[in-house]
This record gives structure tokens, C-alpha cells and sequence, in this order.
């Protein structure tokens, strides 16, 4: 399979793609912080899902699907402080936070099955 039909890399994809159209329209001031911040967290996703899958051992692929899950954390938590701070309407924020909770959800899934597959716990 190639990493552009994997599911978690699409939705990382979706992800940065959605936080970049955010990050154009802040303001200058807000993108050199909380912008460029939610950009490095989100991105980093799907960096780390495509460093990872060109792994050639599982357990190096793992150590980087759990770098991806902690910037997916890192990420819900810089969505919240947009929309706290009204950067982003709620209907875009439920969006992003829905977006993330499935993401983590089917990378959880991914991890235990390359764990389960390889005989891991």
C-alpha cells in the first residue's frame, strides 16, 4: 500500500490543509504565535505518520505513529485555545475537533493492529 491511500495520512492531510485556510486569514501578530504553533502541531501529523510508515521495522514505525498521537494532542489543544479565543467560529472548531478524535481513533487502531500483526502487546 502506498502512503497516500492510507487512511490516517488522508486525514492528517484534510487536517493541515483545513488549519492552513485558518492560518492565511489570521492576523500577522497571531500568525508568528498561536498561528505558527497550531501549523508546526497539525502538520506534524502527518509528517510523523509518513516518517513512520517508510520505517522498515515495526517498532520504528510505532516509536513515530506515537509522536504522530502526541502532536494530534498537542493539536486538539491549540484548536481549543483558536476557538477560545474566538479565531475560529464553532462550527470550524467541531469540525477540527471531530476531524482529530477520528484521526486518533483510527491511529490507535493502525498501532494495535502493526502491534497485534507482529505479536506485540
Amino acid at each position: 500500500m502506498e502512503l497516500g491511500k492510507l487512511e490516517i495520512y488522508k486525514i492528517s492531510l484534510k487536517l493541515s490543509d483545513t488549519i492552513w485556510k485558518i492560518y492565511i486569514d489570521l492576523p500577522n501578530d497571531l500568525k508568528y504565535n498561536i498561528g505558527s504553533q497550531v501549523i508546526r502541531s497539525i502538520d506534524s501529523i502527518g509528517a510523523n505518520i509518513a516518517e513512520g510508515y517508510g520505517r522498515f521495522h515495526y517498532k520504528d514505525s510505532i516509536k513515530f505513529y506515537y509522536n504522530a498521537r502526541g502532536s494530534l494532542w498537542e493539536s486538539k489543544h491549540w484548536t481549543y485555545l483558536l476557538f477560545k479565543r474566538d479565531l475560529v467560529d464553532k462550527e470550524k472548531y467541531n469540525e477540527m475537533i471531530n476531524d482529530l478524535e477520528l484521526l486518533g481513533k483510527k491511529l490507535n487502531g493502525f498501532i494495535k493492529t502493526i502491534k497485534d500483526k507482529n505479536g506485540q502487546k
